[in-house]
């Protein structure tokens, strides 16, 4: 298994316990959530059922059947509820002579719970009347439609309140782990081709399973994305369809998002996006935000409701920019439209969005990893040029580095008006935040900074290779 050695020890310590767990993994879909369990366990559960996608609750209880039938000793009925249901998971796991934890395994659980099923009730029955009370019960439940799993699991604020015991929010890969994938499967790449494969795929692991070591890079995007049934030609539309009920909204505000590449406060989303203001509106990002596809990024010194919406998944970015209504209907075009102006534009904002997804490796490298710091992004709203900084390490020791983020195919070159905006940059940061703190400017580029007459203001740099590291710290 590439990576994910924090939620392997997890898992490990959970089976170890000495009382029953309700475990909840949950994260982003293809972020290979199921795969992590059924790796890690093997063939040793008691138990395991997936749910099935949009299908009505009398076919959901019969797959549960099958799945009991699978497992049990004896050939269980089909019922007509969840809560006969669960008596039978009861009475399978109360017969099993396996020793130490019994593994209870329920993927995919959003889909189990459909209109008027009675499902999470008969959920907190089997918990909270049975398996709690043992000693030897591992319930895992998984699920993509991660706002499901976090408002009806985590949050819950009925039967459930509080009893999930342990939760493992699965994450994509790290560059670092994209690299060990490439590795591991004889993938030949670049530190800098797989830098640009991130910002497209972002380090979800099906996505990268996908890619063939016979093409090159920008071979694999065509035929992944641009060829006629291509594997990721309608990822876009199911992505969003499987997680949420309603996805046009939350399409409407990515979309918005993603012409608005430095981000937006909900009040500006309301009026771009011409979407109804309210407790509808803070349900959809918050969901969207869950899911992993935005950020809600704080702006430095400022009250929450001028906090920045960000789009952040780095597929969605991608389809957004070159993948709806392509014009050219040209099978090999991510190859002929590389080092264009557009791509150019699209290159330098998805770098900027690893940069962020990589934090911990930025402090590493600052030598900061043991320092208490926070993140927040800042723009003026008094400067006529504009000046804005999307990445803020507020610093505990009374230090912020204002961070710049760079994507180049060589050592960046600073020139004399770019020298200037850094200064501009700082000077108005430093009048308007009315700051105490030195402020120190840092740059996050891909091979360097090219050292003229005009990089000596910087007091600090961080490379492609850098974004590497494991990475440690707390922000």
């Amino acid at each position: 298994m590439i990576g994910r050695k924090e939620e392997q020890r997890y898992l490990q310590r959970f089976t170890e316990s000495k009382q029953s767990e309700f475990v909840v993994v949950y994260g982003r879909r293809r972020v290979g959530k199921t795969f992590l369990v059924r790796e890690y366990f093997g063939n040793r559960f008691t138990f395991y059922h997936s749910g099935l996608a949009n299908t009505e609750m009398h076919l959901q209880l019969r797959n549960f059947c099958s799945s009991l039938n699978k497992y049990g000793k004896i050939s269980y009925p089909e019922v007509a509820t969840w809560l006969e249901t669960f008596g039978q998971l009861i009475h399978l796991l109360s017969n099993s002579k396996q020793k130490g934890k019994k593994v209870v395994f329920i993927d995919e659980m959003p889909w189990m719970d459909t209109a008027r099923s009675g499902f999470i009730q008969a959920l907190e029955f089997f918990w909270n009347s049975w398996a709690s009370a043992q000693k030897d019960i591992l319930l895992i439940v998984c699920g993509s439609a991660t706002s499901w799993m976090v408002n009806k699991l985590l949050r819950n604020h009925a039967g459930l309140h509080n009893r999930v015991t342990q939760q493992i929010y699965l994450k994509p890969f790290t560059l670092a782990e994209c690299e060990e994938y490439f590795q591991a499967n004889s993938i030949e790449m670049s530190r800098h081709q797989i830098v640009e494969n991130y910002m497209i795929f972002g380090g979800v692991p099906y996505y990268l399973s996908l890619m063939q070591k016979q093409l090159s890079m920008a071979q694999n995007i065509d035929k992944l994305c641009f060829k006629e049934k291509g594997r990721l030609a309608n990822e876009f539309g199911n992505l969003y369809a499987s997680l949420f009920r309603s996805h046009e909204k939350h399409v409407k505000i990515v979309e918005v998002l993603s012409k608005k590449v430095k981000g937006l406060t909900r009040d500006e989303i309301v009026k771009i996006a011409k979407v109804p203001d309210g407790g509808g509106l803070t349900q959809t990002l918050e969901e969207l935000e869950l899911c992993g596809f935005i950020r809600r990024y704080k702006s430095f010194g400022k009250k929450e409701r001028d906090s920045l919406f960000q789009l952040s998944d780095f597929f969605t970015l991608f389809y957004f920019n070159f993948m709806k209504n392509n014009p050219f209907d040209d099978e090999h075009y991510w190859t002929n439209f590389i080092e264009t102006a557009r791509h150019r534009a699209w290159s330098g904002y998805a770098f900027e969005q690893v940069c962020l997804a990589h934090v911990p490796q930025i402090k590493q490298k600052l030598g900061i990893s043991g320092v208490l710091t926070s993140t927040a992004a800042w723009r003026s709203r008094e400067s006529d040029k504009g000046a804005q900084i999307d990445l803020l390490i507020d610093r505990n020791d009374r230090v912020i580095n204002l961070c710049e983020m760079k994507f180049a195919n060589q050592p960046f070159v600073v020139d004399k008006k770019y020298d200037e905006n850094l200064r501009n940059k700082r000077a108005v940061f430093e009048q308007e935040t009315k700051t105490r703190k030195a402020v120190h400017l840092t740059l996050i580029t891909t091979y360097g900074v090219f050292h003229n007459k005009y990089w000596g203001d910087i007091q600090s740099e961080v490379t492609m290779d850098d974004l590497f590291g494991k990475g440690s710290g707390y922000a």
